[in-house]
């Protein structure tokens, strides 16, 4: 099979397709036929060397990614019928061989089904964004029916993926986006207000839209950019969730203090298997009742995985890059 294979940190180019041994599953894994696979920004970090979690080289990078089963190894408790056959329609969430390839060796658990519904394409944009939003929304802000929210980044793949999930949910949603195809897109897929966020003034709108109350909940893909102008608009006992940050950020802790606020970061390293497999338990159901759709923004050929992570990297975030094998 091919893949994309990393030989030393660094730039983009440093990935390189190469043809490499098909897999084959062990006791409790499932060997994939990916359609699609999913990029995320994660993913330019590790290559870049720069992320706290540095991955063994060489090494196939990716976590993300649709297709069909291709083969089903022995069940580690043989009293359990297996979940999968080949041919069977899945996206994964997660991989043991990386997912920069035309197959994928996966833990059975974090396979899951794909509806008919649901092309590859969006089947890949499954994991990491739908997954983050979820457990940023409802395990880390416990965020509740009547709230109000607001997401920063709104039309990217998490962006997209909170709107849906909140609105599902029965929050207020106002996300902020940065070009007019973003705010058309946010706009479709439910949100009840939405900003322009090179506007200058666009936190004091975003108060405003509150009748000065403030936001029970903040969705946070920028911290360097945001966090201090978060704290100031946040409602009593408000949750500021730190999806992403790009560097240092100063802030005036007495925002917190007022109002019993708090900030509260988030991982997806750190989630249990229990609360995974939870979590895309209820994803699984969303795609089914067709309350959540995943967007793709863009396609782009697994050779040219180079051009994904600049692009996955571009202001004006639009849905999900894939790769497609």
């Amino acid at each position: 099979m091919k893949a994309i294979r990393i030989k030393e940190f660094g730039g983009p180019d440093v990935m390189n397709l190469e043809e490499v041994p098909d897999l084959k599953p062990g006791a409790g894994q499932v060997v994939v036929r990916l359609r699609a696979i999913g990029v995320n920004p994660v993913e330019t970090y590790m290559r870049a060397g720069t992320y706290p979690r540095k991955p063994s080289l060489p090494y196939t990078p990716g976590t993300d990614g649709a297709g069909t089963v291709e083969s089903v190894g022995p069940a580690l408790n043989t009293k359990e019928a297996a979940r999968f056959k080949p041919g069977d329609r899945v996206y994964i969430a997660g991989s043991l061989s990386g997912a920069y390839a035309e197959q994928s060796l996966c833990d059975e658990r974090f396979v899951f089904p794909l509806p008919l519904s649901v092309s590859f394409a969006q089947g890949a944009a499954m994991n990491i964004p739908y997954s983050t939003a979820f457990r940023a929304l409802f395990h880390r802000a416990n965020a509740r029916g009547g709230e109000t929210v607001m997401v920063h980044g709104a039309s990217g793949a998490v962006g997209i993926a909170a709107v849906q999930l909140a609105r599902a949910a029965g929050l207020r949603v106002v996300g902020t986006v940065g070009s007019d195809r973003g705010r058309q897109l946010v706009a479709a897929e439910g949100a009840h207000e939405i900003l322009d966020h090179k506007a200058p003034g666009h936190f004091d709108e975003a108060l405003a839209l509150t009748g000065g109350r403030g936001y029970d909940v903040i969705l946070e893909m920028l911290a360097n950019a945001n966090l201090g102008r978060d704290l100031p608009i946040l409602a009593p006992k408000g949750r500021v969730v730190v999806v992403g940050s790009r560097g240092p950020v100063e802030i005036d802790a007495r925002h917190t203090m007022t109002r019993d606020a708090s900030i509260l970061g988030m991982s997806m390293w750190n989630a249990t298997t229990e609360e995974i497999v939870s979590i895309h338990s209820t994803l699984v159901a969303g795609l089914e009742n067709k309350t959540l759709r995943p967007i793709v923004g863009q396609e782009i050929p697994l050779a040219e995985a180079a051009r994904s992570h600049i692009a996955v990297m571009k202001a004006g975030a639009y849905g999900k890059i894939v790769l497609i094998p």
